[in-house]
Parts: structure tokens; sequence; C-alpha cells
């Protein structure tokens, strides 16, 4: 499958939209039971890219978006400021054929260049697919919640899943870096 990355607008919100819904309906990526509507999808590309996080698509030859991926806060207490959370969504077409793999690597590429120091996976459902993409970018077992969320009549299980970015811990982060400016108390 060929396909590019470029950073999604809001003109993709329809799409987006649309992928994101399929997954509340029919996945466990996501513990929300009502999918949101186009106005509560774009207020939330709003916030996460007018905090200067990366918010990426995935588009085909057609110029059909297959998936999109963004980083967001962890937790907004100013000591995570240095620790992101990714999100991916794929179009039901597109798993299974390289597009999680590329938006990922190309979310912790770019949330490395902005100076975050950890990245964090919590994948809803412990979904096999999600645990197996991000143990082939490096990242590594962080913990098992058990019995997270009632969903589609079971309970599931949260795996946190968590990537040293740049430097990591290895270092203290250089003053003025971009996420000592994303929250001020």
């Amino acid at each position: 499958m060929s396909f590019i990355l470029r950073d999604a607008t809001l003109s993709d919100i329809p799409v987006i939209t649309g992928i994101y819904r399929e997954s509340v309906l029919n996945g466990v990526a996501s513990y929300e039971m009502t999918p949101p509507g186009e106005a509560e999808m774009a207020s939330r590309f709003s916030v996460i890219t007018g905090k200067g996080y990366p918010y990426i698509a995935a588009i085909d030859t057609d110029g059909v978006l297959l998936g999109y991926a963004y980083a967001s806060a962890f937790r907004t207490r100013t000591a995570y400021r240095f620790m992101v959370e990714d999100s991916i969504y794929l179009a039901p077409e597109a798993r299974g054929r390289g597009v999680g793999k590329a938006l990922l690597s190309e979310l912790i590429l770019r949330c490395t260049d902005l100076g975050f120091r950890q990245m964090v996976a919590v994948i809803g459902g412990a979904h096999p697919a999600s645990v197996a993409v991000h143990r082939a970018a490096g990242f590594e077992h962080g913990g098992l919640m058990k019995g997270t969320g009632f969903k589609h009549g079971r309970w599931l299980d949260t795996i946190i899943m968590q990537l040293a970015l740049g430097e990591g811990l290895t270092s203290d982060p250089e003053p003025g870096l971009y996420p000592d400016t994303l929250y001020r108390s």
C-alpha cells in the first residue's frame, strides 16, 4: 500500500471523525461508548494542535485518508511536560498494511525533535496489533491494568507501554526547550 504522511488539517476532520466513529463502535482502542460528532472532533483537534503537538494523517495515492496519529499531554501537571501520549487510529482497510507503523515512527521523530523525553501508549483492550506495533517501535511494557473498561459485553484490560525519546532520562532537559512552553503553573 502506497501512502504519504502529512500534517492533518481541519479539512480532514470529517474523515477523521468517520475513522474514529468506526473504532468507537466496533473496537476497543477507545473506551468512549458514543462516537463524538465533527464539531467535537474539530474542537479536540484544535486543542491538540493549538498547543503545538503533532497531528499526522496518512493519505493514499488517490488522496484517501487512511489513518491518523497524534501526540498529546499524558497529564497536565507541569512535571509531566516532557512526556506525551500517542494515539493512532486507522480505517479498517488500512489495518495490517504498515500505516500504523509509519504514523507511529513519524510521531516519535516529531516528538523527539520537539524536545519530549518520554512517550507512553495507553492501549485499550490490550489490543494485540497495537501492542505489536509499539513493541516493534521500541516501546517497553510498563504495566497491565486489569478490568479498566467494560465494553462490548466484556471487561477490558489496558496495557501501558513506554519509549524514551532522545536522551530520555539520562540528562536534564535544557531550559527553554519546547515542552517548557506547554505548561505554566
